[in-house]
């Protein structure tokens, strides 16, 4: 066969390749036998014929169970590649040929770059994973409760896998860490999840290594997860001792930002090209989704932040106290709520200028942090701070308090005047802030009686 003629009859880019056929119904080595022109461009360089095709461009799963499909198994393979560029696809056609020298095959892959306002996905998709996908899109469009419909997402998925666990993980490369968005586990699963792993940010951070150019990565058999125990032993470890067989997984891209990664384990590898298929499609609209959702996640950070401090700001403080009240949130009793009052500010201003104030009051706002952690500290107003506290005992709220009091008179920290209210049972929110802004002014009166040489700046509020 003039395999450099078939090549070079294409105009789009177009490979050549060979795929060893072996005895258990796998293949072995790949190799190109010929590329055109623009396919010598793509990679760089005119290839030697013969040549293994990772000589010339990164071992990829996906790349050889598509040319095994197409070479050994005689199915034409269509498929859209999400490349690392921005809007760029690649339509890619796999063609059987039927050429064969022993337990040599051969196909064909050809490929054409394009934009996604040029995909037609009704051809590279079949009309069941089309219907499936299409449900996920209308559930996402019309929720009010992005992360309850992406759980709702997610186990529709699991069970389209089949799969033993299905997860979406949101990565933060600027903090490096990670957070599951989203994750549906089969009943009485024994598996053990990659959160469950001290280093899993690490981990995850080595997909994208492992992944590269590709649109995803799967591991449906024993010289799959081979390959892996060479380029990501550390991964691969981790697969074991998690009980893996198999992962379907793809990254979850946006602008040329990773956000994340979806993935399936321990799924039904017989229907491998369909559940691909799937999360590919899935893939691509769930990242424009994730992305609005982390954007209004920020904008919401930014608005009931408090920028000098970094605690929650009046109108967090605000928009809960209302939700309270409406019923949108419930309060479970016990409760307490702490006001608390920087001494000193209006002092630290005057005398040596509004920076040392402000950092005073960061100071504050980390004491309380410290103190009250695991709830969220609202700064109020001025130098006025709040704190709810939930599930919470009358000892363990004053023990809290009292730990802010122990350091009213430290030099070098934030005195602050704390007051309290608990609340075993039936009193609403509003009344039990109105005690504790009260019993606040009471310690306020009480550390100026104890320090009359700091009553100045008490006294001019």
């Amino acid at each position: 066969m003039r395999s450099q003629e078939l090549a070079d009859s294409f105009y789009d880019i177009a490979f050549v390749l060979s795929v060893e056929r072996t005895s258990d119904g796998g293949y072995g080595d790949i190799r190109i036998e010929a590329a055109n022109g623009k396919a010598a461009e793509l990679i760089g360089a005119a290839p030697v014929p013969g040549t293994l095709y990772d000589g010339y461009m990164p071992r990829d799963l996906n790349f050889e169970d598509r040319c095994f499909r197409a070479a050994v198994n005689k199915e034409p393979v269509h498929s859209y590649i999400r490349t690392s560029k921005e809007d760029k696809w690649l339509n890619v056609f796999v063609i059987p040929v039927d050429y064969e020298d022993g337990d040599i095959c051969r196909c064909v892959y050809t490929a054409r770059l394009c934009t996604v306002d040029k995909i037609d996905f009704s051809s590279a998709f079949s009309s069941e994973t089309s219907e499936d996908v299409l449900k996920t899109c209308i559930k996402l469009h019309g929720t009010d409760d992005f992360k309850r419909t992406m759980a709702e997402v997610i186990k529709d998925i699991r069970l389209i896998c089949r799969a033993e666990v299905c997860t979406t993980m949101l990565v933060d490369h600027s903090t490096g860490t990670c957070s599951v968005l989203a994750t549906s586990i089969r009943e009485n699963s024994t598996i053990k999840r990659v959160t469950q792993f001290v280093n899993f940010y690490d981990i995850a951070n080595s997909w994208l290594k492992t992944i590269g150019d590709s649109d995803c990565l799967i591991i449906k058999s024993e010289k799959d997860m081979e390959y892996i125990s060479v380029v990501n032993n550390p991964w691969y470890l981790t697969l074991v001792e998690a009980g893996v067989d198999s992962v379907v997984m793809f990254p979850l891209r946006y602008n040329n930002e990773v956000l994340g990664f979806i993935w399936a384990t321990n799924f039904d590898t017989n229907e491998t090209d369909r559940i691909k298929e799937t999360l590919e499609l899935t893939t691509f609209f769930l990242s424009s989704q994730i992305a609005s959702y982390n954007m209004l996640r920020r904008l919401e950070h930014i608005s009931y932040t408090d920028m000098l401090t970094g605690v929650m700001n009046r109108n967090a403080m605000n928009n809960r106290v209302n939700d309270i009240v409406s019923g949108k949130e419930k309060l479970e009793c016990p409760f307490g709520v702490v006001f608390a009052d920087l001494n000193g500010l209006k002092e630290m201003n005057d005398d040596h200028g509004h920076t040392a104030g402000d950092i005073l009051l960061k100071k504050a706002a980390i004491l309380l942090q410290e103190v009250f952690e695991g709830f969220d500290v609202y700064r109020a107003g001025g130098d006025e701070f709040m704190v709810i506290l939930t599930g919470c005992s009358e000892e363990e709220l004053e023990r809290r308090v009292g730990l802010v009091r122990e350091r009213e008179n430290d030099p070098d920290g934030a005195s602050l005047a704390a007051g309290r209210y608990f609340s075993a049972e039936g009193c609403d929110i509003r009344s039990a802030m109105h005690f504790a802004d009260e019993d606040m002014y009471r310690q306020k009166e009480r550390y100026y009686t104890e320090n009359p040489d700091k009553r100045r700046s008490y006294a001019h509020y």
